[in-house]
């Protein structure tokens, strides 16, 4: 894609293309407040308007038609979301009025924005660092309120600051060992000895914010679970139990799911997709069994998992999926280990928790008061802590050599905040982010 620029006033539709009762549309650039007022009935109003505040009236197209009542957010430089002076149109969501509203402003000198070119020119403009940014687009495609939280924590700048005080650090640290390498020898009152507690605090520091992004996945990415068993083990009333819709055929007839269902659901805030699989027997209908064996696909595929065993049912599990074996229909007959009844609910709890230790074993602390969710931050990260492991691991090395090792940790620092970056990441990192963000 052509890379992003900041020398033309942009203009995009920051609430979705449907019909609905309000629509926003962002413009941002050099003389926004001008351009628009020459299309707008309180054009007065609206040039003397102070930062962050709104102006009632309507747009107007060349001819003097009225295009749409709206309602104007004025934001001068230096304030709003990308630092430059900006109009919000708050106008009404219709579709027909929006291609309109989209040809003034085209015919004003607007262009359309890119993806995410808001967020750059927050970026460029200093508004936001690299780790802000990217939490813009985490935040909107969170699937969970643990992950929703702790990128609305990014974007307010948690890791941002944690980071900065690491670049500080060694940034102290490397000045001490470039004072050895500026003065003679016989100037230097005692030798440069290598900070290895330090480094050691900071590689600890590092390493339980590393930690979060394999923990944060599972927020992030959610789960596949899968319902597995015999026939009439009562996977299908799991399965409506936990989805809470009546998605599943429930009858006595065996071989009644032929074929596998699937939904969305949240387990303890757990992103879920949930599977009721095909009843796992011997059979002669060609269709059932190649129900059943997607449904052994499905299991092989699995993060996790229930196999149901209704009382009778054989209890072998005959495959390496990590497996939660749940006794079914507890309310006929009570087995040892975790049982569950759909009809009344024992039982349920203990399983929703089980469901959620098994998912997170493993995985790090999710709770930490800083948290990842970037590749890119991961990937950077691993070779911050590369570097950082050789330093403590080499301090018998010449101070030049230790000199270039400082260097490098702290640029590859500033490559996670965006101090260090360049522009063919920066065009494909945000090129990801949806229009008018």
């Amino acid at each position: 894609m052509d890379a992003y620029t900041t020398d033309e006033p942009i203009y995009a539709l920051a609430t979705p293309y449907a019909p609905s009762a309000i629509a926003v549309v962002r413009t941002s650039g050099d003389n926004a407040i001008e351009m628009i007022s020459r299309a707008f009935s309180g054009a007065k109003r609206l040039l003397s308007a102070q930062n962050a505040t709104l102006v009632h009236g309507r747009l107007r197209d060349a001819s003097g038609s009225d295009v749409d009542e709206v309602v104007l957010a004025v934001y001068r430089k230096g304030h709003g979301y990308t630092g430059e002076e900006a109009v919000e149109i708050n106008a009404h969501g219709s579709l027909r009025g929006l291609d309109r509203i989209f040809r003034l402003l085209e015919e004003l000198g607007f262009r359309k924005a890119k993806k995410g070119e808001f967020t750059y020119r927050a970026f460029m403009h200093g508004r936001l660092d690299l780790t802000q940014a990217e939490a813009v687009e985490e935040l909107i495609s969170a699937k969970s309120e643990s992950v929703q939280a702790a990128a609305l924590d990014r974007l307010e700048g948690s890791l941002k600051k944690k980071l900065q005080d690491i670049r500080r650090r060694l940034l102290m640290m490397s000045a001490s060992l470039e004072v050895q390498l500026d003065y003679a020898e016989d100037e230097i009152l005692e030798d440069w000895v290598m900070p290895t507690a330090e480094l050691d605090a900071i590689i600890s520091e590092l390493s339980r914010i590393r930690a979060t992004y394999d923990a944060s996945a599972l927020w992030r990415e959610g789960a596949k679970v899968v319902l597995a068993g015999e026939t009439n083990a009562g996977k299908s009333s799991l399965f409506n139990l936990l989805t809470k819709e009546e998605r599943a055929i429930v009858s006595p007839v065996r071989g009644t799911t032929r074929d596998y269902l699937e939904a969305d659901t949240m387990i303890h805030g757990i992103p879920v997709r949930l599977y009721d699989t095909a009843g796992l027997r011997e059979s002669d209908d060609e269709i059932e069994m190649e129900g059943i064996r997607r449904s052994e696909r499905l299991i092989r595929e699995a993060d996790l998992v229930l196999y149901l065993v209704a009382p009778g049912d054989s209890e072998e599990v005959l495959w390496d999926t990590p497996t939660i074996t749940v006794r079914t229909k507890s309310d006929l007959s009570r087995g040892e280990g975790l049982s569950v009844s759909v009809k009344s609910g024992e039982g349920l709890d203990e399983l929703l928790d089980e469901i959620k230790r098994r998912l997170t074993e493993g995985r790090g602390d999710f709770s930490s008061s800083v948290i990842i969710d970037s590749e890119r931050q991961k990937d950077a990260l691993d070779r911050l802590l590369s570097q950082l492991e050789f330093l403590v691991s080499h301090g018998d090395e010449s101070y030049d050599i230790i000199a270039l090792f400082f260097q490098s940790a702290l640029s590859v620092l500033g490559e996670i905040t965006g101090e260090v970056t360049s522009e063919e990441l920066l065009d494909t990192l945000f090129s990801n982010f949806c229009l008018g963000k």
